[in-house]
C-alpha cells in the first residue's frame, strides 16, 4: 500500500471557468466576496477571471475591474487568463496583485473545429504561431517551460484521439522547447469537451512520465459533462509519485464549461469542496476548511439562483465523531431538509418518526 502520495495544488476555477458559462448578472462586488469566502477557506491558488472578448464572454468583462479592487494576500496566487497580446499586457500591469506563470508554455489543439470555435483560428494558424513561446524564452534566457494540450482525449466534433496523437503532439512541443536549450518540467492536459476516462489518464500519465522522465508537474484541467472527471483525477492521485506536483483545476459546485463546447452549463467541473473531502480521505492536507467550502458554495448557489452539483454542499462533510447526526433527526426527503447538517433542525421541522423511539438509558 502506498504511504506517500504527490503534493497537491487545488486552483479554484469558478470566477473563471465556472462564471463564464453564466448569463451575465454576477457582479464584480459578489465575484469579490466569493474570492474572499475562498481565500477564507484556504484556497490558495485562484483563477479570477479572463481578459478576452466581452462581446463573446461577457461575464469575464469586468475582470478589469475586479483585478483593480484586487488586494494581495500572503500566500496566495490571484491568476487570470489573457489569449491575446492586449490581455497579457492588462495582466502584467497588474502584476501583482495578479500572479504570472512561473513557465512558459507551448499548447496545441487536436480538434480543428474546436480551435476555430474556441480561438477563431485553423490548422495552419496554429502551426504559424504555436512556437513563439519558446522564441520569446529563449531571447529572455528562460530555463524550464511547460508544454500542453487541449481537447487531447477527444472531441465532440472530431471523435477520440489516440494516445500515440497525445504524445506526437507532446514530443513536437518538447522537442522544440529541448532545441532551444530549454528544460521542460509541466505539462497540461486541459479537456473541454469532458472526454477524459480514468484508464486514459492513468495510462497517458504514465506513458508521459516514461517518456519525458524530466516533467514532475501534471497539471490537469477536467470537465466533468459524462462523469468521469473525479475518477479521472484519482486515478492520477494513485499513479504520481511524491517527488511529482498535480495541480487539480476544480470549482466551487461543479460549475463550469466552455461555450463552444455544446454542453454548456451542463459540462460542469470537479467541485472543490468534493475534491477536498476526497483529498481528507486520503490523508492528503490541503490545508482547506470543508465547512467554510461550503458555506461559499452554499452562497455561490444563491447568487447563481440554482442548484450546483456538489455531493459535499448538498449532503454535508463527512461528519466527525463529535458531529454525527443526532439520532432523532426524522425522516429527511428534500434537499432543502438535509441542510439540517449546518442549518440545525428547523429545515425538517414536522417531518414524521415512524420508528419505536430508542428508550432511555437506565437509571433515567
Amino acid at each position: 500500500m502506498r504511504t506517500q502520495n504527490p503534493k497537491v495544488l487545488i486552483t479554484d476555477e469558478t470566477l473563471r471557468d465556472g462564471l463564464q458559462i453564466e448569463r451575465e448578472g454576477v457582479t464584480v462586488d459578489e465575484k469579490l466576496e466569493l474570492l474572499n469566502m475562498l481565500v477564507e477557506a484556504g484556497i490558495r491558488r485562484l483563477m479570477v477571471g479572463a481578459f478576452v472578448n466581452p462581446k463573446w464572454s461577457p461575464q469575464m468583462g469586468d475582470t478589469l475591474r475586479l483585478v483593480e479592487r484586487l488586494q494581495p494576500v500572503p500566500g496566495v496566487e490571484f491568476f487570470a487568463l489573457a489569449l491575446n497580446e492586449r490581455g497579457r499586457e492588462d495582466r502584467r500591469r497588474h502584476a501583482p496583485p495578479l500572479s504570472l506563470e512561473p513557465l512558459p508554455a507551448t499548447h496545441l489543439h487536436l480538434c480543428e473545429v474546436f480551435l476555430q470555435r474556441n480561438t477563431n483560428q485553423t490548422f495552419e494558424g496554429q502551426e504559424r504561431t504555436w512556437r513563439t513561446p519558446v522564441d520569446k524564452a529563449r531571447e529572455a534566457g528562460v530555463r524550464q517551460a511547460a508544454i500542453g494540450l487541449s481537447a487531447g482525449w477527444g472531441s465532440n466534433w472530431s471523435g477520440k484521439f489516440s494516445q500515440s496523437a497525445r504524445l506526437d503532439a507532446l514530443q513536437r512541443q518538447y522537442d522544440a522547447w529541448s532545441e532551444a536549450g530549454i528544460e521542460v518540467k509541466r505539462v497540461d492536459l486541459a479537456d473541454p469537451m469532458a472526454w477524459n476516462t480514468p484508464p486514459e489518464v492513468a495510462s497517458d500519465l504514465e506513458a508521459i512520465k516514461q517518456r519525458f522522465p524530466g516533467i514532475d508537474i501534471f497539471h490537469l484541467h477536467l470537465h466533468n459533462a459524462r462523469g468521469m472527471a473525479m475518477l479521472s483525477m484519482y486515478e492520477a492521485l494513485k499513479l504520481l509519485e511524491a517527488s511529482d506536483t498535480l495541480i487539480a483545476d476544480t470549482a466551487l459546485g461543479g460549475i463550469g464549461g466552455c461555450p463552444y463546447c455544446g454542453n454548456g452549463q451542463a459540462t460542469g467541473m470537479i467541485p472543490t469542496e468534493d475534491f477536498v473531502q476526497l483529498l481528507q480521505v486520503l490523508g492528503i492536507d490541503s490545508g482547506v476548511d470543508l465547512d467554510r467550502l461550503v458555506e461559499a458554495s452554499v452562497r455561490l448557489s444563491e447568487i447563481l439562483g440554482r442548484p450546483l452539483h456538489s455531493q459535499v454542499a448538498n449532503n454535508g462533510p463527512l461528519p466527525s465523531a463529535d458531529r454525527l447526526y443526532d439520532r432523532d433527526v426524522p425522516v429527511v426527503y428534500t434537499f432543502a431538509e438535509a441542510q439540517h447538517f449546518r442549518l440545525g433542525p428547523s429545515v425538517y421541522e414536522g417531518n414524521a418518526r415512524p420508528w419505536i423511539k430508542s428508550p432511555a438509558p437506565a437509571g433515567k
